[in-house]
């Protein structure tokens, strides 16, 4: 098995669109917002094959010339991406203010307007290169003032290897050492967002209830996120591409590498909306096994306190569950998984077992297969669009942060 380089425009593309990570269609540690001009303009139900560049290897503190650092690694300049290297040589962004993530897009995406959910399906996921890089860099990560010793910034770069007829990743015991530590890869985009509201805009680090750096690493071949849209034509992006993630993504950083993404983009009309899931105030996913609310707040507890909530009105509204008998179900039957901490934001994910509700009548739950075309059941009024959001703090000082 072989992975092959994926330059722009090499290689198969799958989805109805072709989105390249040129340097008109990207952005550098800020995430697009309500006055951004759209790259790419799309009917809902279409697919996009996108390109995704890591910021590893690109930074500003890794000499911002991937060509060097990844040559110094062994990459032959004829493996390193050449959008990566455009990026590098043709943008900049201010390392104090602004977040370490490159993102492709905006996409709008017609008939998206706010209160409505934007429906992302990851239809594909590609390994663009066989390799990525693990960081914990500027005493951030989970043991702040503990680690890295005695060092600014840790990069550790992992090659990707052939083992038993998959892709895995390797690593040594010891600096220098043979890689004798191997673990799966599986690919998922750590950041899938839409805009938000106004002319600021986001930092790249935390995430919120436009989604952006969720870093769930659930989000693989197959799943499905569902975000609250913010502004007319939801204005979608992806980036931030993991080949693999633990989740806590305690040392900062998961196994950053670029990805080429096909991914769906559908419009589900609020109504419907609210029928599926209650209201949403933040990113939802569903997998083939599991609904995944989710909770975001800088402080860890508030975050799992408020994925509680959320999986609790995901239940009343989903399966007309009774709350103090969803609250007994949740804590007898569903794990709450710690997506990361290190992003400003933490986050906390549910994993809801759809089979537990096999049971349900069929009138009390549709499938998403169920959902109608976008477009039908429209509110009918603009005041059934109105939704709330929850807050993203002020960014002031996170460089770096993953």
């Amino acid at each position: 098995m072989s992975t092959p380089i994926l330059q722009p425009g090499v290689g198969d593309v799958t989805g109805e669109h072709y989105l390249p990570a040129a340097i008109e269609n990207v952005f550098w540690g800020r995430l697009p917002c309500a006055t951004d001009a759209p790259v790419l303009r799309i009917e809902p139900g279409a697919t996009v094959t996108v390109d995704t560049v890591s910021h590893e290897g690109i930074l500003e503190d890794q000499g911002k010339d991937p060509l060097a650092f990844f040559g110094a690694h062994g990459v032959a300049a004829e493996q390193v991406l050449d959008d990566a290297v455009a990026i590098a040589a043709s943008l900049s962004r201010d390392v104090m203010a602004d977040g370490p993530h490159v993102v492709t897009g905006p996409i709008h995406v017609a008939g998206a307007e706010p209160g409505d959910l934007l429906q992302i399906t990851v239809v594909r996921l590609e390994p663009r290169v066989p390799y990525g890089v693990i960081s914990n860099r500027h005493g951030k990560g989970a043991l702040v003032g503990e680690l890295p010793r005695g060092e600014h910034n840790v990069s550790v770069f992992t090659p990707v290897v052939e083992q038993d007829g998959a892709l895995v990743g390797a690593l040594p015991l010891v600096e220098g050492g043979p890689a004798a530590v191997t673990f799966p890869l599986a690919p998922f985009l750590g950041t899938m967002g839409v805009a938000v509201a106004g002319d600021d805009r986001p930092h790249s680090v935390p995430p919120g209830a436009h989604g952006g750096n969720i870093d769930i690493k659930l989000l693989t071949e197959g799943a499905v996120l569902y975000l609250p849209v913010q502004v007319a034509g939801a204005l979608a992006y992806v980036g931030d591409p993991h080949f693999a993630q633990g989740d806590g993504e305690v040392a900062l950083t998961a196994l950053e590498a670029s990805l080429r993404a096909t991914l769906r983009f559908d419009v589900v009309p609020r109504a419907v909306a609210l029928a599926e899931f209650g209201e949403l105030l933040g990113p939802l996913v569903r997998t083939d096994e599991y609904l995944v609310p989710t909770g975001l707040d800088p402080d860890l507890g508030e975050a799992m306190r408020r994925c509680v909530r959320a999986a609790l009105t995901l239940l009343q509204a989903r399966y007309g569950m009774a709350e103090h008998l969803a609250y007994a179900y949740l804590s007898a039957a569903t794990d709450f998984d710690i997506s990361q901490v290190v992003d400003i934001v933490c986050g906390v994910h549910a994993r809801i077992r759809e089979s537990d509700f096999a049971g349900v009548p069929a009138s009390g739950a549709a499938s998403a297969g169920d959902l109608p075309p976008s477009g039908d059941s429209a509110p009918d009024s603009p005041d059934e669009r109105d939704s709330p959001a929850q807050a993203t703090p002020t960014v002031t000082d996170a460089e770096g942060r993953a």
